[in-house]
Order: C-alpha cells, then sequence, then structure tokens
C-alpha cells in the first residue's frame, strides 16, 4: 500500500481549524483554548492571555483569569522540557505523570547536591523534607501564601546557600524559591492568583488540595505519556517522531514506546516520514482566509522542532539565541512578520512577506483590535526577539 501524503497545505489546514485560528473555528472560551492546545506556555504569563485572546469569540482579560483562578478550570504547572505551562485540570495530572514527577526527582537530586556543597546540613535529605512538611503545613493554615508570608513563618526558607562559587555569577540565595518551586514539581502545591496583574509572575501559592480536592489522580507513568502523545497528535499530527520528543522532553526510546501504542499511520510530509492517528488520516481543507497577531512563546510555532512549513525564512528575526519565537503575525497558516507592543499602547508590525492588499488590510485591524483589548496595559515578551525590539523602539 502506498503512503499516504499530507503536503504543506493541509498541515496549515489542520493548523488552522484546530488551533482555532480560522474566524469560524474560534473558542468560547478559554479552556476550550487551552484543551485544543494541549498547553498554553506559561513561562510568560502574559503569553497565555494573548494565546487565549487570539483564539476566542470575546476575548476579555476576566475570562481568562476566572478560568484560571476563580473557576480554577486551568491548572499553572511545569511539565514538558522542564517548562511552565497552563493546561486544563483533566490534563494536568496526566502531565503530571508523563512528564513532571521525572523532572521532579532530578529538581531534588540537584538541590539537595547544592544544599550539601553549601554546608546546610548534615543530612540535606532529611532537612529538606521537614522544611518541605513545614512549609506546606503553614500554607494549608494561611489557605494561599506569597514566598515572604511563607518565610515568616517558617525561618528555615530564609537559610541562605551560596551558587557558583568561583564563577563570575557566583551569588547567595535564599532557599525559599527553590523549595517552593520543589513542591509545586511534587505536586503539593500550586501556582494561584498573582501579587500584581495579569501580566506580573510574583504568584501567591495554595495547596493542591484546596485547587483539585483529592489532588492528582495518579497515572501510570508509561500510561501518561500514552495520552498526552495521543492529545499532541490529534492536534499537531501530522507530525514526525522528532516534533513530539522534542515537545515532550522524553527521550527518543520514551517517544517511541508510547507512539507504539497508538498504532500511528504513517504518512510522507513532503519527503520526510510522518505519522497521524489511525482515525485521522481523512484530507482536511480549509479555504476560510484568516489573519492572526501570536505572541512571544505561543503554543502553535512552539508546537513542532522542524517549523520551516510554516515558518519560512524568518527565524533570524523572529527568534532569539535561545530558540524562543517572539510575537510573529500569520496569514492562512503561515507566518508572514512579526509585531509588537510601542510605548504608546499601539501595535506596530512588520510584514516579511508579500500577502496581498487583502490580507494586509487584514493584519492591520487584528493590529488595531488587540491595541484596544490590551488598553492601558502594556506588554513586553520576557525573551526579546530582534524584530520585536526594533518595532517597539
Amino acid at each position: 500500500m502506498a503512503t499516504q501524503t499530507v503536503g504543506i497545505e493541509e498541515r496549515r489546514a489542520r493548523l488552522a481549524l484546530r488551533h482555532r485560528l480560522a474566524p469560524s473555528a474560534a473558542a468560547a472560551g478559554p479552556a476550550e483554548v487551552a484543551d485544543s492546545m494541549v498547553a498554553l506556555h506559561g513561562t510568560d504569563p502574559s503569553s497565555v492571555f494573548l494565546a487565549v485572546f487570539a483564539r476566542s469569540r470575546a476575548p476579555s482579560v476576566p475570562a481568562v483569569e476566572d478560568a484560571l483562578y476563580a473557576e480554577r478550570r486551568l491548572v499553572r504547572m511545569l511539565g514538558m522540557r522542564r517548562t511552565m505551562f497552563v493546561v486544563t485540570r483533566d490534563l494536568a495530572p496526566v502531565v503530571q505523570a508523563a512528564c513532571t514527577a521525572a523532572i521532579a526527582t532530578q529538581l531534588r537530586r540537584t538541590l539537595v547536591r547544592h544544599l550539601t556543597e553549601a554546608g546546610v546540613a548534615t543530612d540535606c535529605a532529611a532537612w529538606l523534607a521537614a522544611l518541605e512538611d513545614a512549609t506546606a503545613a503553614a500554607l494549608t493554615a494561611r489557605g494561599q501564601a506569597s514566598a515572604t508570608e511563607l518565610a515568616e513563618d517558617v525561618p528555615l526558607l530564609r537559610t541562605p546557600m551560596r551558587m557558583a562559587v568561583g564563577k563570575p555569577y557566583e551569588a547567595e540565595v535564599y532557599v525559599t524559591t527553590r523549595v517552593l518551586f520543589q513542591l509545586a514539581a511534587d505536586g503539593r502545591i500550586v501556582r494561584a492568583r498573582p501579587r500584581g496583574s495579569w501580566t506580573s509572575s510574583q504568584y501567591r501559592w495554595a495547596p493542591l488540595e484546596s485547587w483539585l480536592p483529592g489532588g492528582f489522580p495518579g497515572w501510570p507513568a508509561e500510561a501518561a505519556q500514552v495520552e498526552l502523545a495521543r492529545r499532541w497528535l490529534r492536534r499537531f499530527g501530522p507530525a514526525t517522531v522528532e516534533d513530539l520528543r522534542w515537545w515532550t522532553g522524553w527521550t527518543l526510546g520514551q517517544t517511541r514506546k508510547a507512539l507504539a501504542q497508538l498504532a500511528p499511520v504513517e504518512v510522507d510530509l513532503s519527503g520526510v516520514p510522518g505519522v497521524l492517528l489511525p482515525d485521522d488520516v481523512e484530507p482536511v481543507s480549509c479555504e476560510e482566509p484568516w489573519t492572526a497577531l501570536l505572541p512571544a512563546l505561543d503554543p502553535t510555532p512552539m508546537g513542532w522542532a522542524a517549523r520551516r512549513w510554516y515558518l519560512g525564512e524568518h527565524s533570524t528575526a523572529l527568534f532569539d539565541r535561545s530558540g524562543n519565537i517572539g510575537p510573529t503575525v500569520w496569514c492562512d497558516g503561515r507566518i508572514v512578520g512579526g509585531w509588537a507592543q510601542r510605548k504608546d499602547g499601539s501595535i506596530a508590525y512588520r510584514l516579511l512577506a508579500d500577502v496581498g492588499s487583502e490580507s494586509a488590510a487584514a493584519v492591520a485591524g487584528a493590529a488595531q483590535r488587540l491595541a484596544g483589548t490590551l488598553g492601558p496595559v502594556r506588554v513586553t515578551p520576557r525573551f526579546r526577539t530582534p524584530l520585536e525590539r526594533e518595532l517597539s523602539a
């Protein structure tokens, strides 16, 4: 039997519909957006909101905040590639078992080593465990708390630890942040509403039980990896094995093992072997024209390792040196430019490809609407890219 070919146009059509970027596919709310993208990048807090805005019928800050902090349909957690994500509450235990639990083990090993090198205690593993229990108990008593408030209740959180001794960037830090991150990675606490606006990364903390009664349901690691691979392939397929390996941060062996349980169909992606779920082989088309302004670290451009089919030759202008993408302009399934917010609140953009007069007018309209949605808020990406810096000046 001949291998099915999935061309670039069909891949772009799938992206338009499944990532809710075509107008007819716009989502009703933030949780629907997160489910459609599997996970929203949460390293830069504003990116979560902007990614939802770009895919929603009625974008608003309160709707995202309600989903995160009132309805608690969304959870902010460490996940794939040791990166912060926002996921739906039903996917959170899957991510915890498939990715975060292994990361937590590595984080603990490293933290104990650093504590030992700093001479904090004779038995640093036991010392850390006791401090974690005390911190979790203090947080339960308060309900929610900032790191500063918890350090008032548990003074050992202010234990200093000298890092990178002998290096130019040697510094003394308190263990507070490391302990809280460890508790979160272990699934004991969760990031709650930030102390400032929706662009702030200074979060308060809450016990996971208060956010998700019963905590994370126990998933066997391998079963969780199969489920995560299935959801990703449903939203980002067809794709290569390497795309999935990169996105998850798994080893190649783990990736292949998870895919084997799904029995994917092999397809040809313009000369490159790819895979699709066996019930997802019917051709997909999207004749509807669309444009979108996506934020830095948006989950669509960060969804694949091989990006040429939608990125073209624009990587130098749109990525920083660490591989983080900046704000992008999209047209009919491909990146055609970049954008930035200026100090006066206006949205500046530059088209890097000829899109025709109608699409160019649509981009201008999208920029005006985004400026209106942001209002007085100013958004600067955490990771600055060459074009974003130039446009925002």
